[in-house]
Parts: C-alpha cells; structure tokens; sequence
C-alpha cells in the first residue's frame, strides 16, 4: 500500500451510452501511461495552437508506485427510475447507496457518484497528476463530484508493513486481512461468478466502501491516556490488546479487571473485531486526512476510510451498524461522506477498457 492518496468521484453528464465507452477507453490509455511512469500520450501537442497531451506536472518523476482503481456507482446504473445507459438490468443487487448509519451527519457534497478512481502512489503530486489528467479526459462526459486527498495510509496491507498511526495517535488496522491472507482474500474481498446472476461481469472484481470520517481534534487532545486507550482497547505505545500480550497477540474478550472486562464491552476493537461480527474480516486501504478548519475554528482532519468487501451487505453493513451505535469512540467520531462503489476485475488483454464485461 502505498503512501499518498487522491481518491475522486464523478457525475456522468452525458446520455451517450457511446461517449461514455470513449472516454473508459481513453481512461484505460492513460492508465497505462502514467503507471508505467511516461506522459500521457506522449505528452506533446497534436499542432502547437492545441494543448499538450500531459498537464505535464509530473514530469521528470517516476511512477512512484501509481496504482489506478475505478469503481461504479449505483446511480450509474438507474437514476431516478431511467435506465440511463442501458445497464439497469445488469446491476448488482448488493450496489445501492449505503444506507444511513446512527450518527451519520453525511454531506451530500462528499458522497457517493456515478464513478470513482482511487489513485495511490508514493508520491502525492503523481497521485493528483494522475486524477487532474483523467478528469480533464472526461470533460464533457464527467464533471467531478467531489475528491479526497489522503497522506499516512492507515492501513497495512501487507506483513512486510508495519502497521501506521491514525490521528488519534493509536496503531490503526491491526487486525485487518492482509494480502498474504489468501484464504480470507477469497472469502471476503473477490466477487465470484455465481454471487449475483445480474452481474457475471464484476466476478474478480469487488465492492469499494468509502466513508470519509472526521475526528474531534481538539476534543481527544484533551482526553487521558487511560480514557484514550478504554475506548480503543489497545495501548497507545504498542497497540497491544489491554488483555496482555503483543501488538498481533489475539484479543481475550473474556479476561476480567476489577470493574469489568479488561477490553470494555464498548471499546472499539471489541466491536469491530471479527468473533463479534459473524467472522467478517475486512479489507481496508484507508489514509489520514486534513482539510484545514471548520467554521468553529477546529482541524477538519480524520480518516478516509476505504475498504474492499465481497458482499457489503454481510461484510461491512452489519460491522458499520454495531460501531455507529455501541462504540464508544464514536463521541469523538462523524462521518461526514459516503459511498458505495463496484470495481470490475482488472483490464488483462492489449485491447482492453475499464468495465469491458459490463459493457460488451
């Protein structure tokens, strides 16, 4: 997983089931140029009256890691009750708008979208380079809904990474799949052909979840070490469970304190954890964010949540329930934006498109 993240939604703005191909089609070109570190086309104007191919501002860069992921929303599919580009009977049944979580404070501004691409590379001006050329690709065909820039990933998707710090300052994602789980990769990320007779096409492929969530700063700042790590579960220092043992030690739901269980029965990765979740284990690429103050004068920073599910209905719905209305760090939680998206398998031939299947 990589270090930087520009994640970006879209509203499609044509009724041309054709122009929308095109530019998927153009999308995919340019894909494969900035990941393999080169200009988009070859970066030069087609006459010198006309602009350059490349914004140009990653120029002289490496790739520096770039990875590219498009996903489909569900207003693509059907708005409104019209069938806008021939696609509603292909639909996944699973892909609809999340629903409203308890404490949801969602800004339509910052959720959900007809596409999205989540651009993560090591290097943040390759990320925005790689959003800033897509988007003008798609002008008259897209607009962009909203955007997220992301830094300090928050996950580990791998063993060989040490696990990160959220803005709380705590170890985040510990217990999360990584990509050396294969059993558990093929359990709870990878759509299989049979999950949904609509939608053969998104076998391989998986459903993003992304939920933009704020932090009360100022408000954690001023809470006790002990008070932080009740609501966590874990200690600050180590990310060890409070039931003893190491940061990967597994956690002891039952060991008792004094006044009670030593992982409280509201603490965080209690409830999140997969013996309270029917087994559901999660995929997550999620990274820090800020985004200046709010109008109190307070940081607008938090998480931008992303993870990989099979089935969002069975593994994350449930999870996200149980965390929005027991967990007791959600005093010092919001989540402000939301979105649900299908990501088609990965283009494999010479002359393939982003979302090919769902097309042809």
């Amino acid at each position: 997983m990589q270090d930087r993240l520009h994640f970006a939604a879209f509203d499609v703005t044509t009724d041309s089931r054709e122009e929308l191909i095109e530019m998927l089609r153009m999308w995919t070109a340019a894909a494969r140029d900035m990941t393999a570190g080169t200009q988009v086309g070859d970066g030069a104007p087609t006459s010198y009256d006309a602009p350059p191919t490349d914004t140009g501002e990653a120029m002289g860069l490496t790739a520096a890691g770039l990875t590219l992921t498009f996903g489909f929303g569900p207003t693509l599919f059907e708005k409104k009750g019209k069938d806008r580009f021939g696609l509603r009977s292909q639909q996944p049944a699973l892909l609809r708008e999340l629903p409203h979580f308890p404490a949801d404070n969602l800004d339509p501004n910052r959720s959900n979208g007809d596409l999205c691409i989540q651009a993560c590379a090591h290097d943040p001006q390759v990320a925005v380079h790689a959003i800033r050329n897509l988007a003008r690709i798609g002008f008259g065909t897209v607009a962009m809904r909203w955007a997220q820039l992301g830094f300090g990933r928050t996950s580990s998707t791998s063993t060989e990474q040490a696990t990160m710090r959220n803005l709380l300052g705590f170890k985040d994602g510990t217990a999360n799949i990584k990509s050396e789980d294969s059993e558990d990769i093929e359990k709870f990320v990878w759509v299989k052909e049979g999950d949904d007779d609509r939608a053969d096409w998104l076998a391989g492929g998986s459903y993003l979840v992304a939920r933009r969530i704020n932090m009360h700063i100022e408000p954690w700042d001023r809470t006790s070490m002990r008070e932080q790590e009740l609501l966590i579960g874990r200690d600050r220092l180590e990310g060890a469970p409070l039931s003893g043992g190491t940061e990967f030690t597994e956690l002891d739901l039952d060991v008792q304190g004094r006044e009670g269980p030593l992982i409280a029965i509201d603490a965080h990765v209690r409830l999140a954890h997969h013996t309270q979740n029917k087994g559901v284990k999660l995929f997550r690429r999620g990274y820090n964010f800020t985004d200046g103050t709010n109008a109190l004068g307070r940081l607008d920073a938090g998480l931008f949540f992303i993870a990989f599910v099979r089935n969002p209905d069975e593994h994350y719905i449930p999870m996200q329930t149980q965390l929005s209305s027991q967990d007791a760090l959600m005093e010092y939680l919001q989540h402000t934006g939301s979105g649900l998206f299908a990501v088609p398998p990965g283009v494999t031939s010479k002359d393939g498109f982003i979302g090919e299947g769902l097309f042809t």
